[in-house]
């Protein structure tokens, strides 16, 4: 993998590419039997849909087989990079059981690492952003040396206070980013608005980091240049909302929630394929 600049990530990197990953988020992650997957797993445990070339035998019918969990998941091209460079693409299946779960242990950290590289590289695109540029910049450098780290590095490190570290600069970014917007001062952060009624309502430029907002009906709703870094849009209705200009939105959020053509999304994140098809 190429290293990252002092500017920016390769956003290619931090975007998962299953073919060359062992399967990692299908071994290494628990999940609980629930509206987003149709059995328990323990971490460290093979999903029984995991084939032994590390493909997912269900893969085009997760949704309708109680799986629906699986297609929200994006590890942001940790997967990749514990498999082929953090482990030098030795198979998990292959070698000693220590060296396994090592590796399972190492894969969520990295992929938090990742996270906050997507996070920090799509914060110093925003003009706004310039008077903390170097700040940034550092975090970028700092964050990406840690997820170069060797397996024994990576499973000592303190991911949790990492982030709370960068969290405080997205915070300024954020801040920066919204400053001079109408609804800069809406403060929804980490609110309870599990299926709130907010159709066409007026949340552009709004704080909504960490929000609960799962089943939320946001259609029509204008969220412009509003912060949604680790909002909860599970099932969250976005049909004719504008999400213009809104930053810090992953992709996974998009593919948990509900939209159809006339949503309008930022150009960070891709309309998800089910908002069409129905799947």
């Amino acid at each position: 993998m190429r290293e990252h600049t002092a500017d920016r990530a390769d956003l290619a990197e931090l975007r998962a590419d299953c073919e060359s990953c062992f399967g990692l988020c299908c071994v290494a992650l628990p999940f609980a039997r629930s509206a987003d997957f149709a059995l328990d797993k323990d971490a460290g445990r093979p999903c029984p849909n995991l084939r032994t070339d590390h493909r997912c035998g269900i893969h085009t019918t997760l949704r309708e087989r109680g799986f629906p969990g699986c297609t929200v998941y994006d590890c942001f091209g940790a997967g990749q990079r514990v498999s082929q460079v953090t482990f030098g693409g030795r198979d998990w299946r292959t070698g000693p059981p220590e060296r396994s779960r090592r590796m399972f242990d190492v894969f969520p950290v990295v992929r938090q690492l990742h996270e906050l590289l997507w996070y920090l590289t799509e914060a110093l695109a925003l003009p706004a952003a310039r008077p903390v540029d170097t700040e940034l910049r550092r975090a970028l450098a700092d964050t990406g040396h840690l997820a170069e780290g060797i397996p024994e590095e990576l499973g000592a490190l303190d991911v949790a206070a990492h982030r709370q570290r960068v969290n405080a600069l997205l915070l300024r970014v954020s801040e920066l980013a919204r400053a001079g917007a109408r609804g800069r001062k809406k403060n929804r952060r980490h609110a309870d608005l599990l299926g709130a009624r907010l159709r066409g309502a007026d949340l552009a430029g709004a704080d909504l980091r960490g929000a609960c907002l799962i089943a939320a009906d946001l259609t029509g709703a204008d969220l412009r240049g509003a912060d949604l870094i680790g909002a909860d849009l599970r099932d969250a209705d976005l049909t004719d909302a504008d999400l213009t200009g809104a930053f810090f939105l992953t992709q996974p959020q998009v593919e948990a929630a509900r939209g159809g053509p006339g949503t309008r999304l930022p150009d960070s994140v891709a309309r998800p394929v089910h908002w069409t098809t129905g799947r």
